[in-house]
């Protein structure tokens, strides 16, 4: 109970240590001093876009393409030369034009180098090829790869063989199976299990909402929508019930099986984000999630939970007999 209580109250810190907010703009920093109508246009802009003039970009494809002339020429189809920008490079927003006769996409991004080049390109084929410079929209990006899901896939397939493998050669406990008389991992699961449905859910049914948190990114819950702030403490209590996870099985298990058994949490958490950030794409994953919460539940009493205290030393006990702990018999 003293473990648990210094766990919550470590992760209470953690959630007010940046809960201040100034509130003495109500407009973002990135909107142009300019007149009301400006102004307008751009907070219209910044609303549905995420973004506006002052922001900040760097290059995630090899390179993108630059037009050194003005947009309308090129919806002219006049003579334009072009420059390449190469990663990681970063990029500012200088200007921002709208071209209702160009067919291909209205939306023009006037986008400013480390050296000073200056150049225009399509919004479409900009915002695919570049992320905001936060490491947090960076990292959104690096595990939105279809890529590195693919190669995840296939890593969670391999470490799952090989490590259940080592588990049962060795027999070492494991989540789910042979678990040790702690909830955390269990926990764990279950909270994995559910942020990837809800970070999917989150996908399909707030992608603007999404969208708008991808640009700006925080791990402060209490500066979010309601929606987004479930999110942010989903993933703040995966990391704190991991340490707690880490901790109890530090105490229970000697060094070599404490490592193996983490493993095989890692990796099975791992299919667990697999299965439900596809699977609730697809509608399934909320039965599963729901199947899957009372699997674990009745796995953890099932096998887990020390249901009785020895009356000799007060130690918890899975079955009656031997005591673990100190010897003692009870019936």
């Amino acid at each position: 109970m003293k473990k648990l209580l210094n766990i919550l109250i470590i992760g209470a810190l953690v959630f007010l240590s940046s809960c201040y907010h100034d509130k003495r703009s109500d407009t973002h920093d990135a909107l142009p001093d300019q007149d009301s109508a400006a102004v307008a246009d751009s907070i219209s802009f910044y609303s549905t876009h995420h973004y506006s003039i002052g922001y900040n970009f760097v290059v995630h494809d090899d390179s993108i393409e630059l037009i050194s002339q003005q947009p309308e020429e090129h919806v002219s189809q006049l003579v334009t030369d072009t420059f390449a920008v190469y990663h990681p490079q970063h990029l500012a927003v200088t200007d921002i034009r709208i071209i209702p006769q160009d067919s291909i996409d209205s939306v023009w991004v006037q986008l400013i180098g480390e050296e000073g080049q200056i150049g225009w390109i399509h919004e479409t084929e900009l915002l695919p090829a570049v992320t905001p410079t936060d490491p947090i929209s960076q990292f959104i990006m690096f595990f939105s790869d279809t890529h590195l899901i693919a190669a995840l896939i296939i890593f969670c397939v391999i470490g799952m063989l090989y490590v259940f493998r080592l588990i049962n050669k060795r027999n070492v406990p494991m989540v789910h199976l042979r678990d040790i008389p702690s909830f955390y991992p269990t926990l764990l699961c279950i909270t994995v299990a559910a942020s990837a449905t809800f970070y999917a859910s989150l996908q399909m049914f707030g992608a603007d909402t999404w969208r708008h948190f991808y640009y700006h990114p925080s791990l402060n819950p209490f500066l979010m929508p309601p929606i987004l702030s479930i999110f942010i403490s989903s993933v703040w209590a995966m990391l704190i019930i991991g340490i707690a996870a880490v901790e109890d099985t530090r105490h229970h298990l000697p060094f070599d099986d404490a490592v193996l058994y983490l493993l095989g949490l890692m990796t099975v958490c791992g299919i667990l984000y697999v299965i439900f950030s596809i699977s609730t794409l697809h509608y399934v994953g909320y039965p599963l999630l729901v199947a899957y919460c009372w699997f674990a539940i009745s796995q953890y009493n099932r096998h887990s939970r020390e249901k009785y205290i020895c009356g000799n030393c007060g130690g918890r006990m899975k079955h009656k007999g031997e005591c673990p702990h100190c010897g003692a018999i009870n019936e």
